[in-house]
């Protein structure tokens, strides 16, 4: 929640200042993870994941909140080879449908020009800009995959929520979720969830945010 001023003249001219609560925009990520904290093996690799038609319809239900989708370069090239294709359309129509027409953001200095419809680039000062997007009305914000987007913004205490989907699988190499994070981050569990496939959901929130956040 936030604070805003709001001023409004009476009829001698004088102005009125207002405080309005305003809520704030929500950011979350969501991630699939290893048993071992690898959220993607080598080359990438995400072919390990246990996505059946039961995640299926959990990221079907999460995508109907109309979320604005978070991208960095690496994840928003996967997420739009895919999702556009006449494939996704017909295997996971409920779920291409949300994410195709879904607002969306990748913050990149290297992408050149984004064809996927309904997407913008954040080019510089990314934490910058999600702290504004933050301290306006507006939809809330799922940050997918972005390993390094979602350090950044960890260390600087913007994330309201964790949803991390845990496959039970172990692998030899990979990349950690939270490689080079710098401070302790004490989280909270709030839901747990368990998938028929062996996969569980773990959601967690910030017990504080970092000292530097600003918010």
């Amino acid at each position: 929640m936030v604070c805003i001023l709001r001023s409004k003249n009476i009829a001698d001219g004088l102005p009125i200042i207002t405080l309005q609560e305003v809520d704030m925009r929500k950011l979350t990520v969501f991630n699939f993870v290893t048993l071992n904290g690898y959220f993607e093996g080598p080359k990438r690799d995400i072919s390990w994941h246990r996505h059946g038609a039961e995640e299926n319809a959990y990221a079907a239900e999460g995508l109907k909140s109309g979320s604005t989708l978070l991208f960095g370069r690496v994840t928003y090239e996967l997420m739009a080879s895919y999702w556009p294709t006449p494939g996704a359309i017909k295997n996971d129509p409920i779920v291409a449908k949300g994410m195709n027409n879904a607002d969306k953001i990748v913050f990149s200095r290297t992408l050149k020009k984004v064809e996927w419809n309904n997407t913008r680039v954040v080019r510089d000062n990314i934490v910058e800009e999600i702290k504004k997007m933050k301290q306006h009305p507006g939809k809330d914000m799922t940050l997918l995959g972005s390993g390094s987007i979602v350090i950044q913004f960890a260390e600087q205490g913007l994330i309201d929520e964790y949803q991390i989907m845990v496959d039970p699988v172990v692998l030899g190499r990979g990349t950690p979720m939270f490689k080079g994070i710098k401070h302790k981050l004490d989280l909270k569990l709030t839901t747990t969830r368990t998938f028929k496939s062996g996969v569980v959901l773990l959601c967690y929130q910030p017990v504080e945010n970092f000292p530097g956040s600003g918010l």
